[in-house]
């Protein structure tokens, strides 16, 4: 395993790692009207050393891998995930949090947590989205709760990369009412008979395994499902259209149909009818995921309008000259800046093992808020080229949408704070 990460020691040994990819400046570019500087900056108050040289391990596996490439991925609605799953997984950044004795490093959240925030220097979000898939929804139940046998088959090559995996959650009248959803799998001898359908799967015309939340009994709906790993070559798998969406472009997004698909009962995740806790565990890391992947591109989008505001003249004088501009960009610098210092909080809780759901519901909450609230005040600014798909911006105001639906809503957010808060109305009997 040379050149790949071991532990938190064997970060500086490997530092070789890092020079591996080499940063070509103009490659950086996506645009004539988009410039910045990537740099990654020296957050030592929460990242250390062995963090921050594993976010330049990152910035330059984007530098020149990604972002070169990101206008053909867009416009065709698919990024070649195999390709790059295979490149993060020989750099070892596929099973940073997973266990060593499947190819995983073994650390704790908050290199996680850098490689997310590392990972918002990529120029569209729906890539960001399919490779956090990988690592921090569709893997942490099987690494944490699957059988040995699961863990060779599937967890193994999705830490390398020679595999891309995708979660089954969501239905069509079933999204943030997870108890409600209607896939189930019936017994038959040592096999499940699977039938349902799934929609707005992130990596689905790229997976090739899914892990599929199920009705598995007649139980009550909180202890009646399972998880089960399906690999999607299975007979009676069909992917019926790729979703043509508002942002995240690049994500191929699919819906599932499974008629009569047959796998091996053991390939059940934990312990049958534990499916719905299992998932309730996993949400925290995936919503941590989506709350920091919003810090990047909400500051780029505060300095790129600073670039364009300076240099854009109208009335006599630039646009940042305007009391307006520089007070409302200073505001929205502030909000992202108290968004981290709550998402670094969080993840501290987190890696301590403490019950960081409040915390992390409330980051979920706020960066959904803010990115909405960023990019649209950011691209007023920006006047008419920020009504166009030549900027990032634009991008982004489209991209940074989904974080107040996607992994659990603003409401459902709000429900959980409620809930903790001890506001939340009893039902009634």
């Amino acid at each position: 395993m040379a050149g790949r990460w071991r532990s938190a020691g064997c970060l500086q040994r490997h530092l070789g790692l890092f020079t591996r990819y080499k940063i070509n400046s103009g490659q950086a570019r996506v645009t004539d009207f988009v410039r910045y500087s990537t740099q990654v900056e020296e957050r030592k108050s929460f990242y250390q050393s062995e963090h921050i040289e594993l976010q330049k391990t990152v910035k330059k596996l984007i530098d020149t891998e990604i972002n070169p490439y990101i206008e053909e991925w867009e416009a065709s609605g698919r990024w070649p995930a195999h390709k790059i799953m295979k490149k993060f997984g020989d750099a070892g950044l596929l099973g940073i949090t997973k266990p060593v004795e499947y190819g995983g490093l073994g650390l704790d959240y908050k290199y996680q947590t850098a490689f997310g925030e590392a990972m918002g220097y990529v120029h569209a979000l729906g890539v960001v989205m399919g490779v956090g898939v990988q690592t921090d929804v569709a893997t942490p139940a099987l690494a944490k709760f699957g059988s040995d046998y699961l863990k060779r088959e599937f967890l193994v090559p999705s830490i390398t990369g020679d595999v891309v995996g995708c979660l089954g959650v969501s239905e069509p009248n079933a999204g943030s009412d997870v108890a409600g959803l209607m896939t189930s799998a019936r017994r038959q001898g040592d096999d499940l008979i699977i039938n349902g359908q799934k929609l707005w799967i992130t990596n689905a015309w790229s997976a090739d395994w899914i892990c599929l939340l199920c009705n598995t009994n007649q139980g009550p709906p909180h202890k009646n499902k399972s998880l089960v790993i399906v690999p999607m070559k299975s007979p009676g798998v069909h992917l019926t259209k790729l979703i043509d969406k508002l942002g995240m472009r690049s994500s191929d997004t699919g819906q599932i149909f499974f008629d009569e698909v047959r796998v091996p009962a053991k390939n059940i995740v934990g312990e049958e009818g534990k499916g719905f806790i299992y998932q309730m565990h996993g949400f925290q890391p995936e919503r941590i995921l989506l709350s920091v992947m919003g810090l990047k591109p909400s500051e780029l989008c505060i300095q790129e309008t600073i670039k364009y505001t300076r240099e854009r003249k109208a009335f006599g004088k630039s646009i940042l000259d305007n009391q307006r501009v520089h007070f409302r960009l200073a505001e929205l610098e502030t909000e992202v800046e108290c968004l981290r210092s709550l998402i670094y909080r969080s993840v501290d809780l987190y890696v301590r093992g403490e019950d960081a759901t409040k915390l992390v519901s409330m980051c979920k909450l706020k960066a959904g808020r803010l990115a909405r609230e960023v990019t649209d005040a950011c691209l007023q600014f920006w006047g008419g080229m920020g009504f166009t798909n030549e900027v990032l911006v634009s991008r982004w105001y489209r991209d940074l949408r989904l974080l107040s639906i996607g992994g659990g809503a603003d409401e459902i957010m709000l429900n959980v704070i409620c809930k903790y808060m001890g506001t939340l109305p009893m039902p009634v009997k």
